[in-house]
């Protein structure tokens, strides 16, 4: 077969098929039109190895000598005894090319197993890439693991991964590649809060905007693992699985299984360049909620400034209450209002109700419709808040159908089986029962009928320890069921919107993705935690799909105290909101706040459209990032967005210039300070500072290669403060 050549944005994928597997030859830069004779690649063999050159295939396998972790593991259980098939031997026997895209077959008749790979290498350089198993045998096969992984260059020598926990998601950890298997492994049920969004190996250094960098990202939202698996002949793969409980994929005869997305970027500019190819793949998709002025036939609209009341008045829903913050959000410029938790039967607290999805009519005599009247007719949107996947024992539903409570024992808890310890007072409900998942698809489905309801906030709060349907292991199951019931929704309510809520950040992946309209970044709103949660969020997530909000003065999560304008500059880079009570802010703190919502409504579609970039700035008390149109700013347009960001005392006395990256070299721009500016009340409590530079008063002008090589004198910021300038083509 003639070797298999993808090329995209930069990037390109050879696979040869010489060995008579697929072998993965290059991924990374991209190689031209024209390839040589494959053949000079030819590996030298060492003392004591292998008689062979071993391919680096596209599915591992032991048959081949790989010394490393292969990628399909299971056994077939013949006449009731398992074991048997462990190790395949599977060679491509077809190649379906499509445009940029191929479907190879691979299988091992003796086993009775083949695999057909889809490889897809998008616009802007992202590679989709997953695997189906088939079992072609007589007998059952028993799937342990399917994992989809890529080969990276020699001089990939760092790994980069995210962790974190609740309230601080997605920071980085960096290591070393070794010899070995780097695995980071999620228990979850859901993706976790210390999941990592991405695993990225790169050059020695790497950073924003420089190196190159090998990345990839499971798009899935159940147990699963991510891992480097470096061998002692030097080569190094990447990759991910869906991580399967026991015997929780047995394939019968003919039964298929197919592994989530794996989805993977090449950069030689750094992770600027990882986030740009997972950002075009974003916004080309036909579903993507795109601003309307860059929207395609014009399908698009602006994201929504949002209020959520959930900070505001948490279990305690009163009517006038709830009335008279409408009137205050409305009178700010919001344009989206959530109601939070608390408004269904029961639900005084987080103790009860969970599972009984109808107002309350004890709350709401009237059901929601007078409060949904008040919102819609102060020209907002409605939404509410749901967790459908979960279930308190102090509810009716609870009572009625105790079988339905998710469990690790073949008896229901009806019938005494044992449950999971509870997490927030609440345990899940069983999708993967039919009757289970009608009934929450019913009540949902109800709701979005029976009211004026455009946007859902779906929350689902604990993890899935001990999952089990009827006494076995069944997170990939509940999985599917939970998109499945996603999908559904969207089908019978084309218009809503849903975004996904995970105790904060604990399910941020592709698979809820495609099936969402934004996530909730972290339930911390403290904008000095927000800083570090949205940069590592939005590594993968461009911002018009992670809700960023402005929250009290005073962090509920963490106790520290901000000014509005910090917390409004962190909010601006994202899908931007409010979870606060803002009938408590007045004077010259509200004229601040429609400020910033007046700046957010002017530059939203420059900041959910443009290319974002994060400079390499040698202090590590600043950050400074922003968003750069996609294309050249017509004279007297904004073109750019930039925020420097002091995060803690300095090492230095003063930042020094800093280079303004992204920009057209050729281009001529126009820089200012939108806030603060010599008029602001707050100017000089930003800064600690005899004298400002110059540019920072009366503005200057620059070209793109100027800023980028010389760059601007900052000035002396506070700690947690933040300044925003706007780049204007000249």
């Amino acid at each position: 077969m003639n070797p298999l050549h993808l090329r995209s944005a930069g990037t390109s994928l050879v696979i040869s098929f010489d060995s008579g597997e697929a072998e993965v030859i290059h991924w990374g830069a991209d190689l031209g039109a024209s390839l040589p004779d494959l053949a000079i690649l030819g590996e030298a063999i060492p003392n004591s190895a292998i008689d062979a050159t071993v391919p680096a295939g596209l599915l591992p396998q032991a048959s081949s000598s790989w010394r490393g972790r292969p990628a399909l593991r299971g056994h077939r259980i013949a006449d009731g005894v398992p074991g048997y098939d462990f190790s395949v031997r599977l060679r491509a026997s077809a190649v379906e090319f499509g445009e940029n895209s191929a479907v190879i077959l691979q299988s091992d008749p003796d086993a009775g197993i083949t695999v057909e790979s889809t490889l897809e290498l998008h616009d802007g350089g992202l590679l989709e890439m997953r695997h189906t198993v088939t079992n072609t045998g007589t007998s059952p096969f028993q799937l342990d693991e399917l994992a989809t992984v890529l080969p990276v260059a020699p001089d990939a020598v760092e790994l980069l991964d995210l962790t974190g926990r609740w309230c601080r998601e997605r920071h980085p950890q960096r290591r070393a590649i070794q010899q070995g298997t780097w695995v980071r492994t999620g228990r979850h049920g859901r993706t976790g809060h210390d999941s990592s969004l991405l695993l990225a190996a790169g050059t020695a250094g790497f950073g924003n905007r420089h190196g190159k960098v090998w990345a990839t990202h499971l798009a899935w939202s159940g147990n699963h693992e991510q891992f480097a698996d470096s061998i002692a002949d030097g080569r190094t793969m990447i990759g991910g699985s869906e991580l399967l409980g026991p015997a929780e994929v047995v394939l019968q005869p003919n039964g298929s299984y197919t592994t989530p997305a794996l989805f993977a970027a090449y950069s030689d500019r750094g992770l600027d360049g990882i986030s740009e190819a997972f950002y075009s793949w974003f916004r080309n998709r036909p579903h993507h909620v795109l601003p309307a002025a860059t929207a395609k036939a014009g399908s698009g609209k602006a994201r929504p400034v949002v209020l959520n009341v959930w900070e505001a008045v948490y279990f305690n829903h009163d009517l006038d209450t709830l009335i008279e913050l409408a009137d205050s959000a409305a009178d700010l410029g919001v344009e989206r209002f959530v109601l939070d938790d608390g408004w269904f039967r029961g639900r005084r607290n987080d103790q009860a109700g969970l599972g009984d999805w109808y107002v309350d009519e004890g709350l709401w005599p009237a059901g929601l419709t007078p409060l949904i009247d008040a919102v819609t007719s102060r020209g907002m949107e409605f939404g509410l808040w749901v967790e459908p996947e979960m279930i308190n024992l102090d509810s009716d539903i609870a009572r009625a159908h105790p079988e339905w409570i998710v469990g690790p024992s073949a008896l229901s808890h009806k019938d005494g089986g044992r449950l999971p310890l509870a997490w927030r007072h609440q345990h899940i409900i069983d999708l993967v029962n039919p009757e289970a998942w009608q009934y929450i698809f019913d009540r949902i489905d109800a709701l979005l009928r029976e009211n004026n309801i455009s946007y859902l906030k779906w929350d689902q709060n604990r993890d899935l320890t001990e999952h089990g349907h009827a006494g076995r292991s069944s997170v990939h199951e509940q999985t599917l069921a939970a998109y499945r019931l996603f999908d559904e929704l969207k089908k019978a309510h084309p218009g809503i919107e849903i975004e996904s809520c995970s105790s904060g950040g604990a399910r941020v992946d592709l698979g809820i993705l495609e099936r969402t309209d934004r996530i909730w970044g972290s339930d911390c709103n403290d904008a000095l935690e927000r800083q570090t949660i949205q940069r590592w969020t939005g590594l993968v997530v461009p911002p018009e799909l992670v809700g960023g909000h402005i929250g009290p003065t005073t962090s509920h999560t963490t106790a520290r105290t901000h000014d509005v304008s910090f917390r409004a500059l962190t909010a601006l880079f994202g899908h931007f909101g409010l979870e606060w009570d803002v009938r408590q802010v007045h004077g010259a703190e509200r004229e601040e706040l429609k400020r910033f919502i007046g700046i957010y409504k002017e530059h939203r579609g420059l900041i959910h459209s443009g290319r974002m970039v994060h400079a390499d700035v040698a202090e590590d008390s600043l950050m400074f990032h922003g968003v750069v149109s996609q294309r050249p700013a017509a004279p007297g347009e904004t073109a750019a967005l930039f925020t420097l960001v002091s995060t803690k005392t300095a090492f230095a006395e003063q930042p020094g210039r800093i280079a303004v990256p992204g920009l057209e070299p050729e281009g001529n721009y126009r820089v200012e300070a939108i806030f603060p500016t010599p008029g602001d009340a707050d100017y000089a409590h930003n800064f600690t500072q005899v004298q400002p530079p110059a540019w920072l008063a009366a503005g200057a002008e620059a070209s793109g290669r100027f800023l980028a090589e010389v760059g601007l004198p900052m000035p002396v910021l506070n700690p947690e403060h933040a300044l925003l300038l706007r780049f204007t083509a000249a």
